[in-house]
């Protein structure tokens, strides 16, 4: 077996790749197994049998993302929570005082008469 037809078997077989993110396997462990085993053999049935496993794992997740959610939930600190978007509120307010500031002043400007002095 050389490292072509291995390159070709484990781009035919990309779930592969998830063990050795996961750091369960290394390429070097697969390409031994490989070259022993060769491609058709019960050696690769743990790792290229996982659809099940998968659509399992894809099910338990959809349902416990509900429950991990309402349980993130319940450790919300509900004070300090209130006291952010206070927080928020408040820079806001300030930036409507500054910006409605602005236009107050443009609109209360009067232009002195040309025909007046400083003190007439």
């Amino acid at each position: 077996m050389s490292k072509e037809t291995f390159k070709i078997f484990v781009k035919k077989n990309p779930r592969l790749i998830k063990y050795i993110k996961n750091g369960d396997m290394t390429w070097q462990k697969f390409y031994e197994m490989y070259d022993l085993y060769g491609e058709d053999t019960n050696v690769w049935k743990e790792y290229l049998d996982d659809k099940t496993n998968d659509e399992k794992n894809n099910k338990e997740a959809t349902s416990l993302g509900l429950a991990d959610f309402l349980t993130w939930l319940k450790t919300v600190n509900l004070d300090s929570l209130q006291e952010g978007i206070g927080s928020i509120q408040r820079v806001l307010g300030v930036v409507q005082d500054l910006t409605n500031k602005d236009t107050k002043k443009e609109e209360t400007y009067k232009p002195r008469p040309l025909y007046k002095h400083f003190e007439d």
